[in-house]
């Protein structure tokens, strides 16, 4: 009776697929050579053992069949051909049984696969199934490959394997110094940054495999940000699609064209949360919120990193900045972090939590400090929250030269904050040298121990064994895959659509958009109407900016001849002479027009009375945001603002194309434009995307995930705001002694979550099924119907919002916790339904600990953070 009990609980564990690799023990060998021809199905099953690109002959297939009651198994064992084919014919099975396809091959993880079957009432008798299956290495062998390799390694190697080391290249390959080619020879590189193409990475790869002692190959990493070649939409503006899985497509889409140039890690994605616009690095984040930017996190590690790390088309994700980098002090970049426990705990550190949860293999610190010591020799950050609460099992890499900045931090020397920094549970230095040059020596003054370097070089051979690498070092090198399948047609139709998914109607007043598409003359103005250089963005990879798409062209490929398209240039797009000086320095490529802006504005305006409409495209350029790129002043350019100041004077309706990668401040643009598109910096097929927004082939249903300022002066501003004691209600302007300005309101020019459609969308009132509830075991269903009552079909994103006003900590007004993005022809209508349970009001209370309290809890629904409905509730213990 123990054993029957046993065995029913592993194979309804086994078939929930539950714990995959569990062993499923057969009581014997089944005998199916008299077995009766009525009410039995025939199967044949062919196919292939692989391990990633060759096949495996070492290996046990075994049929396993189980009786309706489970009491009864028994299993059928075949053996693979030496190519790793199998053909399992006649598989005799009764319609009452249950079929499970076992494989075991020394190394590897067991593979289990149920075999579908036609319903007993189905008169299908025999099936023929084709299957390739892919067996992982498990980690015992992982383990056992990795020991020999430590076994093997001088200190120095080992050390070597934590240098990450940048190298540049050219059409020739990779510039090799000989400084360079003699660290390698020594085995003192692990991994290589800024090298990518079949070409280049070969080279690379050969040298250190024909000349190192060990033959232990590099690792090749790369800023893929917002796409490699085919660039997408910066992060932020991907984040304002609120669609998880076009953004794990765009990762996915990513990682491939990554790995057809030879790399295999990415340094992305970057989860931190900002509530501060002039920090330039807003743009590479996904906003404000830390909910959804969990969503993100966790949907970017899987497109990058797949079901499976040794496939060709995978890559290593390293989430980034761990930790709190989003949170510098007046949004200056490097700048220092201070604030409490419970606050990073609350905003700050989800993220980084879903992606290890997802499976993130790498890490990268940031530069900031956190409770006074930097995050690269902070041991509370990266050894006792990453490690031992998070349970993250990869391998931490420091962020360029961050190892060698802690000496400015005030740590001590190069050889001391190296020693801190391995000590602390950084695992790979880059770009400070810091390691290769002093771990050796502190190792012999007993400041580091053997175990320490021991179990950081373990992480990083890990990497290179779940990547294939160790198995072979030139897996991601592969010459035909770069002439198929970068800059592809299919990827740059995705790009477009990930564009045009990422706008955000901010204003359309008299619904002058969508544009018509014939009989229209327009003047298209600005800076960047006819621009190709800043449509990328910052940290735009290997992206070439002279093959995207600008707002002009796109235009006239959309329309040809139907509309006249008056174009005019109207402004610089800035004239600061600092700015202008530092900018070029680092790539700009900002050229000054002969001409004044006096004579240029004048150009537009005459242009412009020939016309109907006005489109001005304006904007940030692509040096303006990133890093190192924070701004005191986040308007427009001064010389940007004149030409519009000119154009509103006209008469004309103004329709403002914004080009960004930050909230900005907009008051006075919104006040006087006609319409405004925010379009950020949209990547390679930007002005495609643009113009079928523009003239109504799509209905845009971006909505924002960072909270657009009026004022300077209003930051750090964001939504999920604590009340205060004294909270000021808008409504009574003379009550003085509230938290307050005097001279503007507290709101938001634009908030969290908000965006315009073509369409209109009307919300019913909130229904739920109660509003008393008890216990974990309890949940609240609530419901509203959502009905297009515009003239276009369209999309909404309906947001469901919890705030808990009295608790033992003080909590946000609101916090968002779910939604849903539908689209809805027009007259439709439809009801949308969200599940509540006790897992959506937990917080971390004073001591850290994540729970929930009874009490009253207040529901919003709505478009946005403000515009929402509410129903209040009770939930008793």
């Amino acid at each position: 009776m123990k054993t029957f009990i046993f065995l029913t609980i592993v194979l309804h564990t086994f078939i929930l697929q539950v714990r995959t690799n569990e062993y499923i023990p057969s009581q014997k060998l089944c005998n199916r050579l008299n077995f009766p021809t009525e009410n039995v199905r025939r199967i044949s099953i062919t196919g292939r053992l692989i391990d990633r690109t060759t096949h495996i002959s070492n290996a046990n297939i075994e049929i396993i069949y189980i009786s309706s009651n489970h009491r009864s198994i028994c299993s059928i064992l075949y053996h693979p051909s030496s190519n790793g084919h199998f053909n399992l014919t006649n598989v005799v099975v009764q319609f009452d049984e249950e079929l499970l396809l076992r494989v075991t091959a020394p190394g590897y993880k067991i593979f289990h696969k149920k075999i579908p079957l036609p319903l007993s009432y189905e008169r299908l008798k025999e099936i023929q199934l084709n299957w390739q299956i892919t067996l992982t290495k498990d980690n015992k062998h992982m383990k056992s490959i990795v020991d020999t390799l430590l076994s093997e390694m001088t200190l120095d190697e080992k050390i070597g394997q934590l240098n990450l080391e940048r190298v540049d290249f050219n059409d020739n390959g990779p510039i090799i110094s000989d400084t360079l080619r003699k660290k390698i020879q020594r085995g003192e590189v692990g991994a290589v940054l800024s090298i990518y193409t079949p070409k280049a990475a070969r080279q690379l790869q050969e040298l250190a495999i024909n000349s190192s002692r060990l033959k232990v190959p590099f690792i090749f990493g790369f800023d893929v940000i917002h796409g490699h070649k085919t660039i997408f939409p910066v992060p932020l503006g991907l984040s304002s699609t609120w669609n998880m899985s076009l953004i794990e497509h765009s990762a996915r889409i990513a990682a491939r064209e990554a790995t057809a140039d030879a790399l295999n890690w990415v340094f992305s994605p970057m989860v931190d949360i900002a509530h501060d616009p002039r920090w330039g690095r807003i743009m590479e984040g996904c906003g404000e919120d830390p909910w959804l930017g969990s969503l993100v996190a966790a949907a970017m590690v899987r497109g990058y990193q797949g079901n499976n790390l040794s496939d060709v088309d995978t890559v290593l994700a390293c989430f980034k900045h761990f930790g709190l980098y989003g949170a510098a002090e007046a949004g200056r970049d490097y700048n220092t972090v201070d604030m409490s426990p419970l606050r990073m705990y609350e905003f700050y550190l989800p993220p980084y939590r879903a992606a290890v949860e997802a499976g993130a293999g790498s890490a990268m610190t940031s530069f900031n400090e956190i409770n006074g010591v930097p995050s690269t020799a902070n041991q509370w950050l990266l050894t006792d929250l990453l490690r031992n609460q998070w349970n993250f099992t990869g391998f931490v890499v420091s962020d360029f030269d961050a190892i060698g900045e802690l000496i400015n931090h005030g740590l001590g020397n190069l050889q001391e904050v190296s020693a801190r920094a391995l000590n602390a549970g950084t695992d790979m230095d880059m770009g400070s040298d810091g390691f290769l040059r002093t771990l050796n020596h502190s190792f012999q003054e007993g400041k580091v121990s053997k175990q320490t370097i021991d179990q950081a070089c373990r992480r990083v051979l890990e990497a290179k064994y779940k990547l294939g690498l160790l198995d072979d070092p030139f897996h991601y090198v592969n010459e035909t895959r770069a002439h198929t399948d970068i800059f592809t047609k299919e990827n740059r139709l995705a790009a477009r659509d990930f564009a045009r998914r990422s706008f955000v109607l901010l204003k359309n007043d008299k619904q002058i958009l969508p544009l018509a598409r014939s009989n229209l003359t327009i003047t298209l103005v600005g800076p960047l109407a006819d621009d190709q250089r800043n449509l990328l963005g910052a940290w735009s990879g290997a992206g070439s900016w002279n093959q995207s798409v600008s707002v002009l062209d796109g235009i006239h490929q959309l329309l040809g001849n139907n509309i006249q398209v008056l174009h005019v240039k109207g402004a610089n797009l800035l004239e600061d002479p600092d700015m202008l000086r530092l900018l070029n320095a680092y790539g700009g490529h900002i050229i000054l027009d002969n001409r004044t802006a006096t004579e240029m504005i004048d150009e537009a305006l005459q242009v412009a009375q020939k016309s109907d409409i006005i489109v001005a495209v304006v904007g940030e350029t692509q040096g303006m945001t990133g890093e190192a790129a924070s701004r005191a002043d986040i308007g427009l350019p001064v010389c940007q603002q004149r030409l519009l100041q000119a154009l509103f004077q006209i008469g004309k309706p103004v329709v403002i194309v914004l080009m960004n990668g930050r909230p900005m401040t907009l008051t006075w643009e919104d006040q006087y434009a006609t319409a405004i598109l925010e379009t950020w910096f949209a990547g390679t097929e930007a002005g495609n995307a643009i113009a079928e927004v523009l003239f109504g082939y799509y209905n845009p249903a971006g909505k924002l995930t960072a909270t657009f300022p009026r004022s300077v002066g209003q930051i750090p501003l964001y939504y999920n705001r604590k009340n205060t004691g004294r909270p000021y209600n808008s409504s009574d302007f003379l009550d003085r002694y509230k938290s307050r300005y005097l001279d503007i309101p507290n709101d938001p020019l634009y908030p969290f979550g908000y965006g315009l459609s073509y369409t209109t969308f009307s919300f019913s009132p909130l229904n739920v099924d109660k509003t008393e509830l008890h216990g974990d075991s309890d949940h609240l269903n609530i419901s509203v119907v959502i009905s297009n009552t515009g003239a276009y079909d369209g999309e909404e994103v309906v947001q469901l919002y919890i705030g808990d006003p009295v608790a033992s900590v003080t909590r946000a007004i609101r916090e968002l916790k779910n939604f849903q993005k539908i689209f809805l022809q027009v007259r439709e209508h439809r009801e949308i339904s969200f599940i509540i349970t006790t897992d959506d009001l937990k917080f971390f209370d004073a001591n850290l600990n994540y729970i929930w309290e009874e009490g009253v809890f207040n529901i919003y629904i709505g478009p946005d953070s403000v515009n929402t409905q509410s129903v209040q509730i009770n939930w008793f213990k």
